[in-house]
C-alpha cells in the first residue's frame, strides 16, 4: 500500500473521495450489491449458519420474567462475534457479489468521476489564474494520484460506516 508522498496528494485524493461521495456513487454501488446479496448462496448459508446458531443458544436457556434479556443478547452477539462465523461469512458474500462488479461495473464509474474530477480541477484552476493574471497562460498541473493513494482513503472512509455496511464495502474496495 502506497502512502501519499505529499500533503498535496492527499488534499487530491481527499478531494476525489468527497467528490464521488457527492456523486453518489458509493450509496448507488451499495444499492446494487445490497439488491443482489440475498439471492447469492453465501448470504443464504451464513444466514442458516446464524440462525442455527442462535436456535442452539436459545435452547440451552429457560425463559423466565426476570430474565435479563440485554445480557442474554449481548452473550449472544459477543459468542456470534468471537466464533469468527460473520467475517468469514462476509467475505464470502463479497466473493459472489462484489467481486464480480468490481472491474466491469465500479471501475469505469470510477474511472469516469476521476476524469470529471480532473476536468473541474483544471477548469477551476484556470479560472482563478485567468482572474489573477488575464494576459498569461501557464499550464496546470494535477499531481499524480494513484488507484493506492484512492484505495486507502476509500477504506479509512469506509471504515467509518456501520459495520454491516461498511464491512462489506470495505472489502470491496480492497
Amino acid at each position: 500500500m502506497a502512502s501519499t508522498s505529499s500533503g498535496q496528494d492527499s488534499v487530491v485524493v481527499d478531494g476525489l473521495v468527497n467528490y464521488i461521495k457527492s456523486a453518489g456513487l458509493f450509496d448507488q454501488f451499495r444499492r446494487d450489491c445490497l439488491a443482489d446479496v440475498d439471492t447469492k448462496p453465501a448470504y443464504q448459508n451464513l444466514r442458516q449458519r446464524v440462525e442455527g446458531y442462535v436456535s442452539n443458544f436459545l435452547s440451552q436457556h429457560t425463559w423466565s420474567p426476570n430474565l435479563n434479556k440485554n445480557q442474554l443478547r449481548d452473550s449472544l452477539r459477543r459468542q456470534i462475534n468471537q466464533s469468527e462465523m460473520l467475517s468469514t461469512g462476509v467475505e464470502r458474500i463479497v466473493e459472489q457479489v462484489v467481486e464480480p462488479q468490481i472491474q466491469h461495473v465500479f471501475r469505469p464509474q470510477i474511472e469516469k468521476a476521476f476524469n470529471e474530477y480532473v476536468e473541474k480541477k483544471k477548469g477551476d484552476a484556470e479560472s482563478r489564474k485567468d482572474e489573477e493574471l488575464p494576459n498569461k497562460t501557464e499550464e496546470i498541473s494535477v499531481p499524480m494520484v494513484t488507484s493506492e493513494k484512492v484505495e486507502s482513503t476509500c477504506k479509512s472512509e469506509l471504515s467509518a460506516l456501520p459495520t454491516s455496511t461498511g464491512s462489506c464495502l470495505l472489502v470491496m474496495f480492497c
